[in-house]
């Protein structure tokens, strides 16, 4: 089986996917960000048999040496480490620059060296801003709307021209808005089942009227396996998308139902964006995802949404997984 890179191993959808790997039978070198602790993010919470097969590098994306090192032997490499919360772009943009842009670049950069033969790169929704018109296929216009959309309208471009200057195998995966257990509680639906399963009568929230299209994470892991078996993937932009919208209010009312609990939805004014960067309406037209790679959502649909939300409701309904959440303060 193929030797695999997995950088952002240590977050949300990077420790699905090296879960998967590993289940798979790949032998799966992780790269996480060094930090004093010497923690592996959600990587020490997979099952013991699954950790024991993987290589753990504590590293950073910033430094093309420690890149170049990890990438050597590889044949495919999934680019995940990014800084992705919006909030905090706000506050230190010159940060989403260097991880998000330059680290891409030390990827690719070392992947056209060393002739890896797959580089998956993730993308994000945000980078099409509210939606010009539903659902958004891979040609809808690029509008980043916060200082994170813009880093990764950045490191997509970047990607892509090196695969067409250099022929570097480079695929742009572009996931909606992923959700599951392991989420970070910046993100709503882990903020709404935190808040819920702490007692709160009232949740707080930022706007609820923008929609999202949620695709629930192990929909995202296949694309990302997807994506480096198809060859016809090379190249291209690739939305992974459930082709299902519903608003954060809507969200937070589901949710609610499931968990069989009544709470009131309160605005907090510090979580909601600047008037000019919130997007609006996301919703992904996922033809070219079925077309390249047979992939299709299988939580697609309400009815699919629903049986995602019940997944990760239990996750979190274990007051363990839940230890490091803080539902009543904002995280950024």
């Amino acid at each position: 089986m193929a030797k695999i890179l997995v950088t952002g191993a240590g977050g949300f959808i990077g420790s699905h996917l090296v879960e998967a790997l590993v289940t798979a039978g790949h032998e799966v070198r992780a790269f996480v960000r060094y930090n004093a602790q010497g923690a592996w993010g959600w990587l020490d919470h997979l099952p013991p048999d699954v950790l024991a097969d993987v290589e753990v590098r504590l590293s950073d994306i910033r430094d093309a040496h420690a890149v170049r090192n990890a990438m050597q032997g590889c044949e495919t490499v999934f680019h995940l480490a990014a800084l992705i919360s919006i909030p905090y772009s706000y506050r230190a943009p010159q940060s989403y620059v260097d991880t998000n842009v330059a680290g891409t670049l030390n990827i690719v950069q070392a992947a056209t060296d060393l002739g890896i033969d797959r580089v998956v790169h993730t993308s994000t929704s945000e980078v099409y801003g509210t939606a010009r018109y539903v659902p958004i296929d891979e040609n809808h216009r690029l509008h980043p709307q916060s200082p994170y959309a813009a880093s990764k309208v950045g490191a997509d471009q970047l990607a892509l021209s090196f695969q067409r200057s250099f022929g570097t195998p480079v695929v742009v995966l572009r996931p909606f808005n992923t959700y599951g257990p392991r989420q970070s509680d910046r993100a709503v639906i882990p903020t709404i089942i935190t808040q819920l399963a702490a007692g709160a009568d009232k949740i707080s929230l930022g706007a609820t009227a923008p929609t999202r299209d949620f695709n629930f994470v192990t929909d995202t892991v296949r694309g990302f396996l997807a994506a480096a078996a198809a060859e016809a993937a090379v190249g291209q932009v690739i939305n992974i998308g459930s082709d299902f919208e519903i608003s954060i209010g809507d969200t937070a009312a589901l949710i609610t139902e499931i968990m069989a609990v009544e709470a009131e939805i309160t605005t907090d004014a510090e979580r909601l964006r600047p008037t000019d960067s919130e997007v609006e309406r996301l919703w992904a037209d996922n033809g070219r995802a079925r077309e390249l790679m047979q992939w299709q959502p299988q939580y697609g649909g309400r009815d699919g949404f629903r049986r995602g939300l019940e997944e990760t409701i239990a996750w979190f309904a274990d007051p363990a997984n839940r230890a490091g959440y803080r539902p009543h303060n904002y995280s950024l």
